[in-house]
C-alpha cells in the first residue's frame, strides 16, 4: 500500500538505548521508598475492597484466581466493569487512565463507539457465529491484503498462540525441514514448541512443565539482535535437514523490550533467503498499531508469513490468524481445496460473523481516523514526559519508546539473561518484586500499565490524558529517590 502513515516519528538509538538499560542493571535497584509504597499498598485496602471480594472468591474455583495472565497484578487482581476510551473503572468506581489498552488491540481506545454499533448491528440479525461462511470473512481479508502486500493469503484463527501454531506447522509442511529457531526472550504464545527461551534467553526448557521433551527437540534460540549466533545456528541446522522458518517479533523481543537496530530485519531476511529458511514475523502486538502496513511495512521488509493478534479484531475476541505467500498457505485450504501435503488447523469459532465485522470496521477507521498516528504522537508525548522526570531525580530509568508502544524500565528485570548467571540467580527475584511493586504504585495512582514496565497509546490518548498521566507517574518517581 503506497502512501502509508506510520506510528514511530523516529526510530529510537538502540545504542544509546542499551548504554542506559545495561547502567540501569549494573547498579542495586531503586525502589519506591518503603514508607511510600506502603503508602500505596494501603490503596488497595481501602478503595478496592469489591475487587479483593470478588478475586478472594473466584481463587476458589479460578487457578490464581482470574483468567488471564495480564490480569495478575500485585498485590491482587483489580476488577474492572467499565472501559471507554483512554479509561478502565474498577468495581469500585475508581477511574484508571489505561496504558494497558487490553495488552495493545485497542488503538482507537477502549470500546470505540462506531464499531460497537457495527457490531451491535449485526448481533440484530445473525448473531456472533453460525459455523458457516459470512461475508465478512471475505472484506477482512480483502482489507488486510490492502494494507500488507505480502499478505497474499489469509487464515482467520482464535488467537496469536493459534496463529503462531499454524505458521509454524505451514513452514515444515512446505520446506520439509523441522527446525525452528527463535529470539531467546521472545514470547510467541503457550503452544509446546514455543515455551522455550521465555522472556530470559538462554533458559530453553526452563518453563516447559508438561511438555514433552521431544516438542521443544526442533525449537533452537539464538540470542537478542546476534547475527552471528543465528547464522551459527543455520549452519549447524543446514547440517542435520535445514531450517523450516525463523520466528522473530520485528520491533524486537516483548514488543521491543530489547530493541533491534533499524537494519537487522532485513539483514535477518537475507540470512533466512541464503540458507532456504522461511521468515516468520510474529505482529500480534505490532499488526496495525505501528502502522496500518504493520512493522514489515514500517521496516521495508517482506516476510514469507505474518501472524496476527489483538489488534485483527480491533480488541474483540477470536483475535487472530496467519498470512503471507499463497504458495505456503494453501497448506491450510480447508475442504476440498488443499494442494500436496495439507497442514492440518482447525476453529469451529475462528473467523465467526462478529470477529470478523468488529475488525474490519476496526481497521476502516483506523485507517479514516490516522488511529496509529495519533497514538504514536501520543507515545511520544508520554515518552519525552517520563525523560523529563528520569532526568529531573536523577533516577537511572530508562524510558524509549516505539511509537505508540511505550517502555520504562526502572528494575530492568527483563534485561537479565545467562551470559550473568551469578547476576540472574540473585536479582531475578528483587527485580522482579520492584517491576510489580512499580505496578501497584503507578495503579494506586490511578494509571494502569502491562506489568508496570510496559504501556500501548491509543488515539483517546489526548495531550491532557497525557499531561495528567505523567503527573501521576511523577508522584511515584519522585518516591524512588
Amino acid at each position: 500500500m503506497t502512501g502509508q502513515q506510520y506510528s514511530v516519528s523516529e526510530y529510537p538509538n538502540v545504542d544509546e538505548v542499551y548504554a542506559k538499560l545495561n547502567a540501569l542493571i549494573s547498579q542495586p535497584v531503586r525502589p519506591v521508598r518503603r514508607e511510600k509504597m506502603q503508602e500505596y499498598l494501603n490503596y488497595f485496602d481501602a478503595c478496592c475492597v469489591r475487587s479483593k471480594q470478588l478475586t478472594d472468591e473466584a481463587q476458589k474455583v479460578i487457578p490464581g484466581g482470574v483468567q488471564h495472565n495480564l490480569a495478575f497484578n500485585y498485590p491482587f487482581p483489580v476488577a474492572i466493569e467499565k472501559a471507554d476510551g483512554a479509561h478502565l473503572w474498577d468495581a469500585d468506581g475508581n477511574r484508571y487512565i489505561d496504558f494497558l489498552q487490553a495488552g495493545g488491540p485497542t488503538v482507537l481506545g477502549s470500546n470505540y463507539a462506531p464499531v460497537r454499533e457495527k457490531v451491535m448491528e449485526l448481533l440484530q440479525h445473525c448473531g456472533p457465529v453460525t459455523g458457516l461462511f459470512h461475508e465478512y470473512e471475505l472484506k477482512l481479508a480483502q482489507l488486510i491484503q490492502r494494507f500488507m502486500p505480502s499478505i497474499e493469503m489469509f487464515r482467520m484463527l482464535g488467537s496469536g498462540t493459534e496463529g503462531v501454531m499454524a505458521a509454524i506447522r505451514a513452514a515444515r509442511a512446505f520446506t520439509k525441514k523441522k527446525y525452528v529457531i527463535k529470539v531467546g526472550g521472545a514470547y510467541h504464545g503457550w503452544s509446546d514448541p514455543m515455551v522455550y527461551g521465555l522472556h530470559v534467553p538462554g533458559t530453553g526448557r526452563l518453563e516447559a512443565k508438561g511438555i514433552p521433551r521431544g516438542a521443544t527437540a526442533s525449537t533452537s534460540e539464538f540470542f537478542p539482535n546476534s547475527l552471528g549466533a543465528l547464522k551459527r545456528r543455520l549452519v549447524f541446522n543446514q547440517l542435520r535437514g535445514g531450517t523450516a522458518a525463523v520466528i522473530l517479533e520485528p520491533m524486537g523481543p516483548e514488543s521491543g523490550t530489547r530493541p533491534v537496530p533499524f537494519d537487522f530485519n532485513q539483514k535477518v531476511r537475507e540470512l533466512c533467503d541464503a540458507f532456504g529458511a522461511l521468515l516468520i514475523f510474529d505482529e500480534v502486538v505490532t499488526g496495525f498499531r505501528v502502522g496500518l502496513g504493520g512493522a514489515q511495512g514500517y521496516f521495508n521488509v517482506k516476510p514469507d508469513l505474518t501472524v496476527f493478534g489483538k489488534c485483527v479484531t480491533g480488541g474483540y475476541p477470536m483475535a487472530g490468524g496467519v498470512g503471507g505467500r499463497a504458495d505456503v498457505i494453501m497448506r491450510f485450504a480447508a475442504g476440498i481445496g488443499g494442494v500436496g501435503e495439507r497442514a492440518y488447523i482447525g476453529g469451529t469459532l475462528a473467523a465467526n460473523p462478529l470477529s470478523c465485522a468488529a475488525g474490519y470496521y476496526a481497521l476502516l477507521e483506523m485507517e479514516r481516523t490516522h488511529a496509529p498516528v495519533i497514538a504514536g504522537r501520543a507515545g511520544d508525548r508520554l515518552t519525552k514526559g517520563l525523560q523529563v522526570i528520569i532526568a529531573k531525580y536523577g533516577l537511572p530509568f530508562v524510558a524509549y519508546n516505539q511509537g505508540s508502544i511505550v517502555h520504562l524500565e526502572t528494575s530492568g528485570v527483563m534485561l537479565l539473561d545467562l551470559r550473568n548467571p551469578l547476576r540472574l540467580a540473585r536479582e531475578l527475584k528483587p527485580r522482579k518484586h520492584m517491576m510489580e511493586e512499580m505496578g501497584a504504585a503507578y495503579m494506586s495512582q490511578g494509571v494502569i500499565t502491562l506489568a508496570g514496565s510496559r504501556m500501548y497509546t491509543s488515539m483517546a490518548d489526548t495531550d491532557e490524558v497525557i499531561d495528567e498521566a505523567l503527573g501521576r507517574f511523577e508522584n511515584v518517581l519522585a518516591a524512588c529517590v
